[in-house]
């Protein structure tokens, strides 16, 4: 299971639309690896001034690495995401989590390329 809902997001589900806040607080609440790295490189970003941040560390574990792939392969939690932090999420591997500006559309366009993502391959990574 991707997330821990409480009983009122569950209602809140129930009787229309959650509210984006309450969303982002639950992908918060139950990734917690996850969102440790989304976050620090949103904060990474916007310090530097760069058009993106990446991470090149691998998770601890594969508890861990699970919660980035829940949180990055689900297009509501990363949408609410990159709404909350305003910015652009983009996925390579187990672990190269990037976020990019939303006006480095070439910076984006190049690390989501299959010449990065090839460039990107080792040996270690095949069963990440």
């Amino acid at each position: 299971m991707s997330l821990t809902v409480s009983r009122d997001l569950l209602d809140q589900a129930t009787e229309g639309d959650v509210d984006d806040a309450a969303f982002v607080a639950c992908v918060r609440d139950s990734l917690p690896y996850a969102w440790s790295v989304i976050s620090g490189l949103v904060e990474q970003r916007a310090t530097s001034g760069a058009e993106f941040a990446d991470n090149l560390v691998a998770p601890p574990d594969e508890a861990a690495r699970g919660q980035l792939l829940r949180c990055l392969a689900s297009d509501s939690m990363r949408g609410a995401l990159e709404r909350h932090f305003g910015i652009r999420l983009a996925f390579q591997n187990c672990h190269r989590v990037a976020v990019f500006h939303p006006g480095a559309t070439a910076a984006l366009a190049e690390f989501t390329s299959p010449r990065a993502q090839i460039l990107n391959q080792k040996p270690e990574l095949v069963d990440c």
